[in-house]
């Protein structure tokens, strides 16, 4: 895959840089139509404003702290060679204080103004994503679904946030950030295989020289997507809008990924990381959408 990346042109362009802003803009999402969902509505702006500002932190420390630890690694690869920290704008002590400071001032944040249950949850979120993810990445293939846990972990916060309890509605939000993502970064991971390869990271398509543990991995994780995104139909939070919308996002989706194992092509995979750009924010609209419709 050909990326185009330079130094950061200033101090506060790489400081945002550390906080992962793309990935911070999907969380911050997934949180707010899971706090949307749980509560069929926007209960509280304030409250809204609040917890999406301590996840915006706790997300910013993480991502910081996955900056710090991942440095050996990044300088080795094209897409991540001039981030901050390689790039020598940021220093690893800093980097370490900011990190730190950010995730226990997001925890803290929630914890007071949210309640202590989605505090928890912010909490392993960050130690789960630089304690485990982040080394298991040198260690197993499997670091793609351990890291897809602090992934869809937002989701589930922003259902507690609003009900400050673990029912199957946070659990049905976890699964399908949890099932989505694995086709997201099996694309992202073909596509950049070789700079991984390089970096001695042990994705699952570097390992698997024939491609058929990638292909059959994709293909079960979408399957089960589509079954998890169907539930909260049957749970009674969502109706015939979103249960039709949400079998057609997911037809696309997996057809996205039946091309990708017939040729382990990189236009084939392109097409499964766009697929899946577009997949999760239309079946989050449609949750919007059904609720305006329908009175449950």
């Amino acid at each position: 895959m050909k990326t185009k990346r330079s130094v950061a042109p200033s101090l506060l362009s790489a400081l945002l840089e550390l906080t992962k802003p793309r990935i911070m803009v999907m969380v911050l999402v997934t949180t707010t139509f899971s706090y949307y969902l749980a509560n069929n509505g926007i209960r509280s702006y304030s409250e809204l404003f609040i917890l999406l500002f301590g996840t915006a932190l706790v997300k910013g420390g993480a991502g910081t702290l996955n900056h710090l630890f991942e440095r050996d690694t990044d300088v080795l690869m094209a897409r991540t060679q001039y981030r901050p920290i390689p790039a020598g704008i940021i220093s690893k002590p800093f980097a370490l204080i900011l990190g730190l400071l950010l995730s226990v001032a997001g925890v803290m944040v929630i914890d007071l103004y949210i309640n202590s249950l989605t505090a928890i949850i912010a909490l392993f979120t960050v130690a789960l994503y630089v304690l485990v993810y982040t080394p298991l990445k040198r260690i197993t293939w499997l670091n793609t679904s351990i890291g897809a846990i602090p992934g869809a972990l937002p989701a589930m916060g922003g259902w507690t946030a609003a009900t400050n309890q673990l029912d199957m509605g946070a659990w049905i939000m976890f699964g399908i950030l949890f099932f989505w993502q694995h086709p997201h970064f099996y694309a992202i991971a073909i596509l950049c295989k070789d700079d991984y390869a390089k970096a001695g990271l042990k994705m699952l398509p570097v390992l698997d020289e024939t491609g058929s543990s990638t292909k059959r991995q994709i293909l079960i994780h979408t399957l089960l997507l589509i079954l998890v995104s169907i539930m909260p139909v049957f749970w009674g939070i969502a109706g015939i809008v979103y249960l039709v919308g949400a079998i057609l996002l997911g037809y696309g989706y997996l057809h996205s990924g039946i091309k990708l194992s017939k040729s382990m092509s990189l236009e084939n995979a392109t097409g499964l990381l766009k697929s899946s750009v577009i997949y999760l924010p239309l079946l989050l609209v449609l949750i919007i959408i059904d609720a305006q419709l329908f009175i449950r």
